[in-house]
C-alpha cells in the first residue's frame, strides 16, 4: 500500500499532487522540504519512486518532528500508544487533560514517542484537525467532538515509517537548507501563507508566527538556491505581496485548490494559490 500523510494539516498538498508533479524537474539529486507539515509531497515522491537520492525533511516545530521520529524509529510503540489512546477519542475532558500536558513544566521530560502519540491524538481529535499554538508556545485548538475520527491507522503507519527510513530530519529555521542543499537538488517551500485577508492568517503553527518579515526572508532564501542552481518550488497564496516577491522567476502561476479550514462555511471553497519555480518544467506551459 502507498505511505500517506498520518498527520491532518492546515494548507496540506493532498489535492495539489497533480499540479506539483508536472511542475517538478525532469530528474533532480536530493530533496529537501523545510516546512514538512504532513508531507504530501514527500510521500507521492517516495511512492512514485522519484526519490533516487536521499530526502531531508524538517520544520521549526519540535513536536511535527517529534512525530516523524518516532514514526520512523519506533512505530510499534507508537502505534499501541494510539491504539490506548482511540478510545477516549469522545471525552472531552480526557482531550483537555491531553493538550493540558504541555502546562507542566515536566513536559518536555516525557519520552519522545510519548510526546508524538499526543500530538497525534491531537491532531486527530481537535476542532478542524487545526494544530495551533498559542504565544507561550502551548497547544490550544478545542475539542472537535468527533463521531468516529481515524486515530490510528497501523499498516499506513508502518508505510510511512518505511518510507522514513533513509530520510534526514532536523528541527530548525528554514534557512537551514542553504547549509545542506546543492546544485541539482530539489527544494519545495510550502510555508504558513500569507494571509488573504486580516482575518484569514493561520500562521500559528510556533509561538513566532510567520509573518511578512519571515516572508521576505524565505523569498531571499530561494533566490539563493536558485542562484546556487538548486531547483526550487513554492507555494503560497495568490496575494500582492506573494507575487510581488517571486515576480522575476521563471514559473509564476495560479492554481485553483479547496480550502475547508474555515470556521465560517459560506467562506470555504476554491481559492487561487500561486506557485513559484525557479526552472521551467519541460511539459508545463508556463503562465507568467
Amino acid at each position: 500500500m502507498p505511505a500517506r500523510p498520518f498527520l491532518k494539516w492546515a494548507g496540506g498538498k493532498g489535492q495539489l499532487l497533480p499540479e506539483l508533479m508536472t511542475r517538478l524537474p525532469t530528474r533532480f539529486r536530493r530533496y529537501h522540504e523545510p516546512f514538512v507539515g504532513g508531507g504530501a509531497l514527500f510521500f507521492h515522491l517516495w511512492n512514485s519512486g522519484r526519490l533516487r537520492g536521499s530526502a531531508v525533511l524538517s520544520d521549526y516545530n519540535p513536536e511535527l518532528i517529534a512525530c516523524y521520529e518516532s514514526v520512523r524509529d519506533h512505530v510499534e510503540e507508537l502505534i499501541a500508544l494510539l491504539l490506548d489512546l482511540r478510545p477516549h477519542f469522545g471525552d472531552r475532558e480526557f482531550f483537555y487533560a491531553i493538550r493540558g500536558w504541555d502546562r507542566h513544566p515536566d513536559f518536555q521530560q516525557r519520552p519522545k514517542v510519548e510526546l508524538a502519540a499526543r500530538t497525534i491524538f491531537l491532531n486527530r481529535t481537535c476542532y478542524n484537525g487545526l494544530y495551533r499554538l498559542n504565544n507561550r508556545g502551548q497547544f490550544n485548538a478545542p475539542f472537535g467532538n468527533y463521531r468516529n475520527p481515524l486515530i490510528v491507522d497501523p499498516e499506513n503507519m508502518r508505510e510511512v515509517s518505511r518510507a522514513l527510513q533513509q530520510v534526514e530530519l532536523h528541527v530548525g529555521d528554514f534557512s537551514a537548507v542553504l547549509e545542506r542543499a546543492e546544485p541539482g537538488d530539489l527544494v519545495y517551500f510550502d510555508p504558513p501563507y500569507v494571509p488573504v485577508s486580516a482575518t484569514a492568517s493561520f500562521t500559528a503553527y510556533t509561538h513566532q508566527g510567520f509573518a511578512e518579515a519571515e516572508q521576505r526572508r524565505l523569498a531571499t532564501v530561494f533566490m539563493a538556491l536558485a542562484e546556487r542552481g538548486c531547483f526550487v518550488m513554492l507555494s503560497n497564496s495568490y496575494t500582492d505581496l506573494a507575487r510581488t516577491l517571486y515576480a522575476g522567476q521563471p514559473v509564476h502561476e495560479s492554481i485553483y485548490a479547496s480550502r475547508k479550514i474555515n470556521c465560517d462555511g459560506k467562506k470555504r471553497g476554491n481559492v487561487p494559490e500561486l506557485i513559484v519555480c525557479s526552472y521551467e518544467p519541460r511539459s508545463q506551459p508556463v503562465t507568467r
